[in-house]
């Protein structure tokens, strides 16, 4: 089957860089605090869309550049046409802002998020998607939507928030729009770890690489998993995961994990 090369991919409203079976997608606007646009929404939609056909990308980083991660949809490019659109022009945009976390969960790679500073709005939504959150001791998380007159369920917060840091917790930003602290988020579970902002970066990138080093296809299906049994029952859950590893004993990275350990050596996986 044909696969596509997310090396050869050009996207003009973002940044990709792929190096070591690990893409990085930078949100590069920093005068702004690197801020979505009609275009750029759309364009991580299909590139996370696109991810799933090519074969050398195993992980993902998505950060932003000049000290800030992302300051959410821009007032004048976004906001501003907002306002005067009918219902079926708005519908529009939410279904194709929607789409684009529904890509983020489809995506078969790990996707790591490295935020540094203003993470608001869409901005905060995007590393609430992510399958791993780093993030410095400057990072402000924001789902200010109530602040602009809006609700708090936008592009699946009311869904995926609670998950990651309890329902009242979720509740509290959702309602009142107010700023998670770095050392809150670290604290609720939302980041995995705070780090230096010198050191954001390598960290992601670190944890990336380690990922795409290892056992990719049982990467793939443990994300599958994790996003599958949202909706089932144990029970449910319990048959998932057996046809899900059943399939993996299939795999010649399991087949080289049980000779390498029979030789005391590392194993070197090859993602088939």
């Amino acid at each position: 089957m044909y696969k596509l090369k997310a090396a050869e991919f050009r996207p003009r409203h973002f940044k990709l860089e792929v190096a070591d079976r690990v893409a990085t997608f930078t949100l590069n606007r920093p005068e702004r605090k690197n801020p979505l646009t009609f275009e750029s929404y759309a364009e991580l939609r299909d590139t996370f869309h696109k991810l799933q056909y090519v074969d050398d990308v195993r992980a993902v980083v998505i950060t932003g550049e000049g000290g800030n991660f992302c300051s959410g949809g821009d007032v004048h490019d976004i906001i501003g046409p907002l306002v005067g659109m009918e219902m079926d022009g708005l519908l529009t945009f939410t279904r194709m802002t929607g789409n684009l976390v529904k890509e983020m969960r489809q995506c078969p790679q790990p996707i790591i998020a490295a935020v540094d500073g203003v993470s608001a709005g869409a901005g905060a939504i995007l590393p609430m998607a992510a399958d791993l959150r780093y993030g410095t001791p400057k990072a402000k998380t924001a789902f200010l939507f109530v602040r602009v007159g809006l609700a708090g369920c936008d592009m699946g917060a009311c869904a995926i928030l609670p998950r990651i840091i309890g329902h009242g917790r979720a509740s509290e930003l959702l309602y009142t729009g107010r700023v998670m602290t770095a050392d809150e988020g670290l604290a609720w579970g939302y980041f995995n770890e705070l780090v230096p902002a010198d050191g954001l970066q390598a960290k992601a990138k670190e944890m990336a690489l380690s990922l795409a080093n290892g056992p990719s296809f049982g990467h793939f299906m443990t994300k599958k998993c994790l996003h599958q049994e949202w909706n089932q029952t144990i029970e449910q859950a319990l048959e998932t995961e057996a046809e899900a590893q059943a399939i993996c004993m299939q795999t010649k990275d399991f087949e080289r994990a049980y000779h390498a350990f029979v030789a005391k050596q590392t194993p070197v996986f090859q993602g088939d």
